[in-house]
């Protein structure tokens, strides 16, 4: 298990929302997240229509209203009406949370710059260190042991946790914070005391394979991420093929998942979407690459934005999907907010795949299902799709 600061979300939405990324620039009322049921059907646990979208909104403001004239939190009381609405994506965050979340999608995020790992006895590891970070300065290396962060021992528990620790999610700590580890290095045991920073993400990594394959990684759809993915391609050796590795995206910025999918698509549509009823489409920019095999690597962390790709990519007949089933979330979430400064979001519609496939709940079936050794059988499809010239 493994994990970084990054796009781990605080304890207090991490319950389902917590992987609830936004749909930006598309919808004139502001942002709202990417992924749900048939629009046509109902569904007991996610409300579909506007005006039952509309009516929980009021009765999550009135209720937040109520609490803040009575001098009780805001924020829980609209954590109490969102429980209460039924919606499963929705989820309230404070106003540092939220600031958190657009910083993430703006390819920053605020940490010292560690990833870590659960070691097979409990152990917390540092798995990477990003060059010119903090923990960069101080010495830090991959391999170290973190023993605890802020005085509390992390041995044995969640990522997540750790994560959130070093983050200072509930403490909604900004730039400038200080958080002092508990590190091992061998026989040497120290501690470090870190002002966290505003860092960049690396959200999309291209590599090359011994047979000339590139693979392009993309992590979340942060500002920039698509043309990142028109570049690799276009540098891409034109004799081999490409794999595009969606495993364990969670989404991120719509209009970066449509510029992805422009670099491997001549126009055409992408996904319809549907708010408070109205029915929308997305639509692909002209003069992608159609002719470069393609293999897109999935699972069951592909979310949202990265399921739309999927979907688009494999109604169009463009690529090879493999991997296993993807998460199911294709719901959008509208942000409003609250008296204190805190934000609610919750569901107003649904995307569908270009085929119309339904992804909210069902997920993408992938054209070839493999859980293990996914990369390698990417390279022995590649090798049978042919020379694209």
């Amino acid at each position: 298990m493994s994990g970084r600061e990054l796009f781990c979300q605080p304890r207090r939405v991490r319950r389902g929302a917590a992987l609830t990324l936004v749909f930006a620039g598309l919808l004139v009322t502001g942002a709202a997240t990417g992924a749900f049921p048939d629009p046509g059907q109902s569904d007991r646990k996610t409300p579909t229509g506007a005006a039952r979208a509309g009516a929980v909104h009021e009765d999550v403001a009135k209720a937040a209203a109520e609490a803040l004239a009575d001098g009780k939190s805001p924020m829980e009381a609209a954590e109490r009406a969102v429980s209460r609405s039924g919606d499963r994506w929705a989820a309230v965050y404070s106003e540092g949370e939220y600031q958190e979340f657009e910083e993430a999608l703006d390819g920053q995020y605020t940490g010292v710059g560690l990833w870590a790992r659960r070691a097979a006895d409990g152990r917390i590891d540092v798995s990477k260190v990003q060059a010119g970070s903090p923990a960069a300065t101080a010495g830090i290396r991959k391999g170290d042991r973190l023993r605890s962060v802020d005085g509390e021992d992390v041995d044995g528990r969640p990522v997540t946790d750790v994560v959130s620790l070093l983050r200072g999610d509930a403490t909604d700590a900004h730039a400038g914070t200080t958080v002092t580890l508990g590190l091992q290095r061998g026989t040497r045991a120290w501690s470090e005391t870190l002002r966290r920073a505003l860092l960049s993400t690396d959200s999309v990594t291209v590599r090359k394979l011994t047979a000339g394959i590139t693979v392009i990684k993309i992590s979340a759809f942060t500002k920039g991420s698509g043309e990142l993915v028109r570049t690799a391609v276009r540098q891409a050796p034109a004799d081999a093929g490409i794999v595009l590795d969606l495993r364990g995206n969670s989404g991120g910025l719509v209009s970066e998942a449509v510029t992805a999918a422009s670099a491997f698509l001549d126009g055409g549509l992408v996904a319809t979407y549907d708010v408070d009823g109205a029915q929308r489409s997305l639509h692909a920019e002209p003069g992608g690459d159609t002719a470069r095999p393609l293999v897109a690597l999935v699972d069951g962390g592909t979310m949202s934005a990265a399921e739309m790709l999927t979907g688009a990519l494999q109604d169009r007949g463009r690529a090879v999907v493999l991997g296993t089933r993807t998460f199911g979330k294709g719901s959008i979430q509208m942000p409003t907010r609250l008296a204190d400064g805190s934000v609610v979001e919750l569901t107003v519609g649904h995307y569908r795949t270009p085929s119309g496939h339904v992804v909210d709940g069902r997920g993408i079936t992938p054209d070839l299902e493999v859980s293990t050794g996914a990369l390698e059988r990417a390279e022995t499809v590649l090798s049978g799709l042919g020379d694209p010239s």
